[in-house]
C-alpha cells in the first residue's frame, strides 16, 4: 500500500515532464476506477492468470474493449467482472485511461 502513492507520483511526474497531461489524468483514473484491482498497479501483473496484461496495449483497441464491455456488446470471458465497474467510467475516462495505459512499458 505504501508503494501506491509513490507509483502514482512517479507516473504523474513522468507524464507531466513529457507534456502528457492526459496521461497523468489516466494514471489517476486507472487507480481511482479500481482498474488496478484486476490488472495490477503496473497494468502488467493481473490478479488472476487469465486477466489480461494491458500495459502498452493499443489505445484504440482498449477504448473499443472498454466501450464494448460497458455497452454489453462484449460479454465473454471475464468481461462480466469488469462490466459492474464500467458504469462508473465516463466516455472521457475511457479515453484517458486508454491513453495512459497504452504508454506504459509492456
Amino acid at each position: 500500500m505504501k508503494l501506491l502513492p509513490i507509483m502514482l507520483f512517479a507516473a504523474v511526474s513522468t507524464a507531466m515532464l513529457n507534456g502528457q497531461a492526459v496521461a497523468a489524468d489516466g494514471a489517476k483514473l486507472f487507480a481511482e476506477k479500481t482498474c488496478t484491482a484486476c490488472h495490477g498497479k503496473d497494468a502488467k501483473t493481473p490478479l488472476m492468470p487469465d486477466y489480461p496484461k494491458i500495459a502498452g496495449q493499443n489505445e484504440a483497441y482498449m477504448i473499443k474493449q472498454m466501450n464494448d464491455i460497458k455497452s454489453g456488446a462484449r460479454a465473454n470471458g471475464n468481461s462480466a467482472a469488469m462490466k459492474g465497474v464500467m458504469v462508473l467510467v465516463s466516455d472521457q475516462d475511457v479515453k484517458d485511461i486508454a491513453a495512459y495505459v497504452s504508454k506504459l512499458k509492456p
